[in-house]
Order: C-alpha cells, then structure tokens, then sequence
C-alpha cells in the first residue's frame, strides 16, 4: 500500500502570482538590472579612488564596515593560576537561546575559595547564535566576548566545538572583575 502525498496546508492569505510573475521572464530581467546596477555603482567607486567594493584580506585585514556591536568569540577569564575563573554555575547553558554551551562541574576540596569548576567546558559555534547572553548572565565575570572571530566557519561539525582548553587559551584574559583570593592549598576544607 503506497503512503498518501504530503498535503500542503493552504493559507487564506496565501499570495497569488499574476500572469506578469508567472511569465518569470520579467522578474529575470529586472533582476538583472538590480544586479547590473550594483555592479556599475561598485565599478565607478573603484575606477574613482573612493571606498567601495574592495576585497579585504580576511584575516589579515578587519573590514572597515564591520558592526560596532559585533560580539565575536568567546573567551573564558583565568585566575592568577591559570584555571578558569568560570565556578560552573550553569547560568550562562540556561540563558544560552540557542542552548549550544555544556557544562561539567567537577569539585576541589582543596579550595575553599572557589571548590567548585568547570571540568568540561564547551561551545558549539554552528548552533551559538552570538547574541551574548551567557556573557550577560555570568556573575562570575567568566566568560566574554572578544571581536576577532578566527577560524569560525569550516565544513567539519566537530571543529565547530570549542573546549575550555581553547576558550582559556586563545587571548587569555585575567583582569576579572571579581578576582577570588588566592586559595591556600596546604589548609583545606575545616
């Protein structure tokens, strides 16, 4: 017995085409001239000497249009150890729209400051939507957002995740606006 076709919901307010969109020929040739247009406008900016479209040489080069409100990469704060200055609090997984941060929390007994760290740390940059709200949610001032976005896009789903190794490492950042005092090791939980 064959499976029914798939049926479509139909709209009460679906667009209808006119014969003028059916024939295509039109649409075509309009945008062609949009394309031609653009293509003219870019050309003479060039041939002229003034800011147009000019390849820019990605990494090397930032382009100069790039938005003021670009969130880039994430980063995670150190303490003056070097361990993460993240306490695994979870704030910033559950804020996360996109729900693309894992967490592990791991415990020290050793540290009384701060007993509790992340063990896994991870961010998976096909599904971040970089939109920052783990950044604002972090009371830990833990993890941030630097401009620069290096070799972000790629063709491998599993490069696209970023451990904590790589989230402390990539421009380390320690100026944190709530520093832990240094942990006395030799001491212990009382």
């Amino acid at each position: 017995m064959t499976q029914p076709a798939h049926r479509r919901k139909r709209y009460w307010n679906e667009p209808t085409m006119g014969w003028w969109e059916r024939a295509y020929v039109f649409e075509v040739v309009r945008g062609l001239l949009i394309t031609g247009g653009v293509f003219t406008a870019n050309l003479w900016k060039w041939i002229t000497g003034r800011k147009g479209a000019l390849t820019t040489y990605y990494p090397e080069e930032i382009r100069a249009d790039y938005a003021a409100g670009n969130r880039g990469k994430h980063v995670l704060t150190q303490r003056t150890d070097g361990r993460p200055q993240c306490v695994a609090c979870n704030l910033c997984a559950t804020v996360c729209p996109a729900r693309c941060i894992e967490i592990d929390a791991a415990f020290d007994a050793n540290d009384p400051a701060h007993p509790k760290y992340p063990l896994r740390f991870e961010i998976d940059y096909s599904r971040c939507v970089f939109c920052g709200l783990c950044v604002e949610a972090c009371p830990e001032d833990a993890i941030r957002m630097v401009p620069e976005t290096p070799g972000l896009p790629s063709f491998d789903r599993e490069r696209m995740w970023l451990s904590r190794e790589e989230l402390l490492g990539w421009k380390p950042q320690q100026d944190v606006a709530k520093p832990y005092p240094a942990a006395d090791v030799g001491k212990g939980v009382q």
